[in-house]
């Protein structure tokens, strides 16, 4: 295993090669590499680590970063104990037993200068509740929504749903004004949304420049505008920030730390894990008792001390120590299989590349599942290369990173969409009639406490099939410029910047 030292040294090594990594688009944005903000008029240049796959569609995964980048916006949003809170709505209450929730919108326009109306909230949100596929947050609902009124907006969903408001801060629930939906198939959020920031060109999956939004509902916005840039190298985000060509960089590879200013370096707790999902369909993993091998031959500890350096730690269940509550509610898993010889049998793992640490994750466990009697095979592909033949079961075993609490900020939904028969991201192909129940009562229970401990429960039910592995619960490690101020940590991955963000 390589020691920091060595990264650090391969770090510094491709320095060189970031040369011009921001140099000023094409929109007129900051083009000096000096992160002081005495030239480029102070618009902030920011370095993602995941590059757009859907042209920005709000439906898929680009809606979370339309939300980071501070251009859209839903009714509600996530406050930091995962609580809904106002956005475009200001208030809400239930009707008709709780299938109906009526929400009262806030004065707000739309980027295109048009006003945030009852209708067109209403209608957004019809456009949302019929696509196919559906958007995560939507898994299991189906939801109409009307205009009441001047300034309110009914949604009605087919059965009770207690946690509706917290699935409607999820960003591909967001708003977006009707000229966005001119398409039949597609909707346009260049200039259409109502977050602070407007998004005004996409420069194919590289790059985007947004300009300050003056008329948003939340107050004029401190900085002029965002450059962005999508760099799936960890290390080269790394270098951007240290040569001062990026003024923010999300998730800095643990590896690169020791080598950047300690100023610039920012962590804090989040949902995220990293697991291993074991394939219970087809391979080697079909065997209960093979599974149950891997995860005793695990030794997370490793992980996180050798891999993660301190910045996660060893995984305890599918909910971390983020949730402040899952650590005193958790249930020890019953029924799990007796630990069977592998004698020999070959297994692939695959992961992706654009979280840094995850292929020396997966060469850790490579070696350590080889000493228990595996013969491991290692596949190492770009997150949009892996995701569909990892979510078709065409590997034995998948090395994923998932905030839990990403989709819709109630922890069932990551239990409903990861650990389900109809679940749209089970990459262990799991389908056992006992965890859908469980999951399915956990859904039901309106009562904040008591749908904690059914939570439990069901995590306990999914971690007894032996579907999936805790490796580590991460920190997240944002790379800031000195001169920077108002970044936004959020434990949820959902912003970045916001009208207090500036240089």
């Amino acid at each position: 295993m390589r020691t920091p030292r060595h990264r650090l040294l391969a770090g510094l090594l491709l320095t060189p090669m970031l040369s011009g990594c921001f140099a000023s688009a094409e929109s007129g944005g900051a083009s000096s590499s000096d992160s002081s903000g005495s030239s480029g008029g102070g618009r902030l240049r920011v370095a993602l680590a995941f590059p757009p796959t859907e042209n920005f569609s709000p439906y898929g995964q680009d809606a979370y970063q339309l939300s980071r980048l501070g251009v859209s916006e839903s009714l509600t949003q996530l406050d930091a104990n995962g609580t809904a809170a106002p956005a475009l709505a200001q208030s809400w209450n239930t009707e008709n037993g709780g299938r109906s929730w009526l929400f009262t919108l806030r004065d707000a326009k739309f980027q295109d200068g048009g006003e945030v109306t009852p209708d067109a909230v209403a209608s957004a949100l019809s456009h949302v509740a019929q696509v196919k596929p559906e958007p995560v947050a939507l898994s299991g609902v189906k939801l109409t929504a009307e205009a009441v009124g001047d300034n309110q907006v009914r949604v009605t969903t087919e059965a009770p749903d207690p946690v509706l408001p917290l699935r409607l801060s999820n960003p591909s629930l967001a708003v977006f004004s009707p000229k966005a939906y001119a398409k039949k198939d597609a909707v346009n959020p260049v200039g259409t949304a109502t977050g602070p920031f407007e998004l005004k060109k996409i420069i194919g999956t590289t790059a985007a420049t947004l300009d300050r939004f003056d008329g948003y509902w939340g107050g004029r916005p401190q900085s002029p505008g965002i450059d962005a840039k999508f760099i799936a190298d960890g290390t080269a985000r790394a270098n951007a920030l240290r040569t001062g060509q990026t003024d923010i960089a999300e998730n800095l590879p643990v590896a690169q730390i020791a080598s950047l200013d300690k100023e610039t370096v920012h962590e804090k707790a989040t949902a995220r894990n990293t697991l291993l999902h074991l394939n219970m369909e087809s391979g080697p993993f079909a065997d209960p008792g093979l599974r149950a091998a891997a995860r005793e031959a695990i030794d997370t500890s490793v992980l996180a001390k050798n891999v993660y350096e301190g910045y996660a730690e060893p995984g305890q269940g599918i909910y971390g120590p983020a949730l402040n509550w899952a650590a005193a509610k958790r249930v020890e898993p019953k029924g799990r299989a007796k630990s069977a010889d592998p004698d020999g049998a070959s297994i692939t793992i695959a992961t992706q590349n654009n979280r840094p640490e995850l292929p020396e994750v997966a060469q850790v466990l490579q070696q350590q599942l080889q000493k228990a009697g595996f013969k491991v095979k290692l596949e190492v592909r770009d997150f949009t290369r892996l995701e569909s033949d990892a979510l078709a079961g065409k590997f034995d075993a998948v090395v994923s990173s998932r905030n839990v609490m990403l989709d819709t900020g109630d922890p069932v939904s990551v239990l409903a969409s990861d650990y389900t028969c109809e679940g749209s991201k089970n990459l262990s192909q799991l389908c056992d009639k006992k965890v859908d129940q469980v999951v399915a009562k956990a859904a039901s229970v309106t009562d904040a406490g008591r749908r904690q401990d059914a939570v439990m429960a069901a995590e306990a039910a999914v971690l007894a099939t032996d579907a999936v592995v805790p490796l580590v619960h991460l920190k997240t490690a944002m790379g800031i410029g000195t001169s920077v101020e108002g970044t936004l940590m959020d434990p949820y991955e959902r912003a970045i910047v916001g009208t207090g963000t500036r240089r």
